[in-house]
């Protein structure tokens, strides 16, 4: 636990009287970080105020301030993961960093454990639009079962050959929420929201001639979809589709407790 003078204080606190373990609760969720070195600060009570631990950002890190990060977070969270991690930088942490794990082609490390089961009901159904797309749709895949959820890949099924998603339809009305990535035009969100009667995520990626503009064009007709029920994440952001899913499950189970 960090800042052990706040949490012997507070503990202290709870022992007399003074407050009741309801708002220490709520104290301990807002406590400060823990600095590592001069350049990172570890937020370790991110999972109890918002339901996902701190994720490491790989780009613009040196392999060195990674694998420093990675030790001081492995100490409190059974799931250690960083994204946008490139095989050379993997290669460098490997040697570094006990027990990392390397998922290649969503280019992230993990510390985690070899089996990971499934803590929330519910499935997170990941479509990708074509092969050219699998890098996007696999970090949200990768991230969603490193975080507990169940998770089903329905690869290539673009709206170029559209009987692909047609003749899996099976997937959509099993999924309790839905992933779409897409490049190029970016039409298959829509096309999926027009059969699912579940939340629908689109991500736009980079992929695609000229006139997509680096996944602009994918991103606009995401946004200007006559479908209901769309979001739409960032371009490229298949980790910020897999914890937006995550927690419309999460807050589906916490209402059906209730």
């Amino acid at each position: 636990m960090t800042q052990p003078e706040e949490v012997r204080s507070l503990l202290q606190s709870i022992a007399k009287g003074e407050i009741s373990p309801e708002v220490a609760f709520e104290q301990l969720k807002n406590l400060p970080y823990e600095p590592v070195g001069e350049f990172a600060k570890i937020d370790h009570h991110r999972a109890l105020r918002t339901g996902f631990p701190e994720v490491i950002w790989g780009p613009g890190k040196t392999p060195d301030q990674i694998a420093r990060i990675m030790d001081v977070m492995r100490h409190h969270n059974p799931v250690v993961m960083a994204t946008r991690i490139e095989p050379e930088v993997y290669t460098v942490l490997q040697a570094k960093v006990y027990g990392l794990r390397y998922y290649d082609l969503a280019r992230i490390c993990a510390i985690a454990p070899t089996t990971i089961e499934p803590k929330y009901p519910g499935a997170i159904a990941i479509l990708s639009a074509g092969t050219a797309d699998l890098a996007v749709a696999e970090e949200a895949a990768v991230t969603a079962e490193l975080s507990g959820f169940h998770v089903q890949r329905l690869w290539d099924v673009g709206v170029a050959g559209i009987h692909r998603l047609l003749n899996n339809r099976h997937v959509l009305e099993s999924a309790s929420v839905l992933i779409v990535v897409a490049g190029m035009e970016g039409a298959l969100p829509s096309v999926v929201a027009g059969l699912a009667d579940c939340p629908v995520i689109a991500v736009p990626t980079s992929i695609g001639y000229g006139a997509s503009f680096g996944g602009l064009a994918p991103l606009l007709t995401m946004l200007n979809s006559c479908a209901p029920g769309i979001g739409v994440v960032n371009i490229d952001n298949g980790f910020g589709a897999a914890v937006l899913a995550g927690q419309i499950l999460r807050t589906a189970g916490k209402l059906s407790s209730h």
